[in-house]
């Protein structure tokens, strides 16, 4: 009987999509330093916004849904939030609401669409969690190394997804909204908030050129992913005429660490390294995407959309993530 009542509180996956996964925030930390990267949610603030709806903690595992075409059953009386981008959610024949917790009745079909024409990564809640084996401390799915999540890989049909246990009665939790005030607006062009270097001007570039780079708009090169968000490239006014012993370009350094956020110069390409990337290599990173900023990133779709990088300090950088923390904490009624 224990088994029969564990496979009934799941999601049965009908169809995976382009590309959905299990990730949970903030990911797999504390192993940066051997290669793994922390991998969890692009968009960090819709996942965390969702289980706040629904009734878990904010980091709990939920679904990510790239570009759409998703579709489950649920296999008991589950309470379930989609939130990010508007993938046009039906639950049966009837528009499911988004940033709403809603009641999905044993039996019935929740379906996403295509990502329209803002947001990319649409994200798809449970009380009591998607429950699958935390592998070093996470839930987060790294398909590039086959581990965490649903079977260290992307989501397809016939997949069971167990739920855990909600505390709560369901009835407590449907009907649950987001503030207006702190529902995102996605558009096509996205301005992200960085932070200036580690190698920027005047030793690598030349203090004009870190200017223009801030000023231009940059659209999103159709190979962006998981690993890493390529840009346009453009030509660069180099403060130097190589990388002396680091290699013959000037955007070629020395090995060293990088962050997650950081704006990558590789040759002439602009490249964000995102939650699945590298954590050290030889190009400079001219600055970083600061951790209250990159969620929007992750709502870029590539080929389509641009971004446009807005120069902040450090205490601004602190303040924008005390302000979506204030958000979840109050966003909710």
């Amino acid at each position: 009987m224990a088994g029969l009542a564990s496979e009934r509180r799941s999601l049965e996956v009908l169809r995976g999509g382009v590309e959905t996964t299990v990730q949970d925030y903030p990911g797999r930390l504390g192993y940066w330093d051997i290669g793994i990267p922390p991998s969890g949610p692009l968009d960090d603030y819709s996942l965390r916004l969702a289980n706040v709806l629904v009734g878990n903690a904010p980091g709990e595992a939920a679904l990510e849904v790239t570009a759409g075409m998703f579709s489950v059953k649920a296999r008991d009386d589950l309470v379930l939030a989609v939130t990010g981008a508007d993938m046009q959610p039906t639950l049966g024949e009837k528009p499911a609401p988004m940033w709403e917790s809603f009641l999905a009745k044993e039996g019935e079909v929740l379906s996403l669409r295509i990502a329209g024409t803002a947001g990319f990564r649409a994200y798809v809640a449970v009380a009591g969690g998607i429950d699958v084996p935390s592998y070093l401390g996470s839930r987060s799915t790294f398909a590039a190394g086959r581990f965490g999540g649903f079977e260290g890989r992307v989501l397809k049909s016939s997949d069971l997804l167990k739920v855990g246990a909600s505390e709560r009665r369901l009835s407590e939790l449907v009907g649950r909204k987001a503030r207006d005030g702190v529902i995102p607006r996605f558009t096509k062009t996205v301005e992200v908030e960085a932070t200036v270097g580690p190698q920027a001007a005047p030793d690598f570039v030349s203090e004009d050129d870190l200017e223009a780079f801030f000023s231009e708009v940059h659209r999103v090169d159709r190979n962006a992913n998981r690993l890493g968000y390529r840009l346009s490239p453009r030509q660069w006014k180099w403060a130097r005429p190589d990388g002396w012993i680091a290699g013959k370009h000037p955007s070629n350094i020395i090995d060293n660490g990088y962050t997650v956020g950081s704006v990558n110069i590789s040759g002439d390409q602009p490249i964000i390294l995102m939650r699945d990337g590298p954590s050290a290599g030889g190009f400079i990173c001219l600055c970083c995407v600061v951790t209250g900023s990159l969620w929007k990133v992750g709502q870029a779709a590539p080929g389509r959309d641009e971004l446009k990088f807005k120069k902040v300090s450090y205490d601004e950088a602190i303040q924008l993530r005390k302000g979506l923390e204030r958000n979840l904490q109050t966003g909710v009624r």
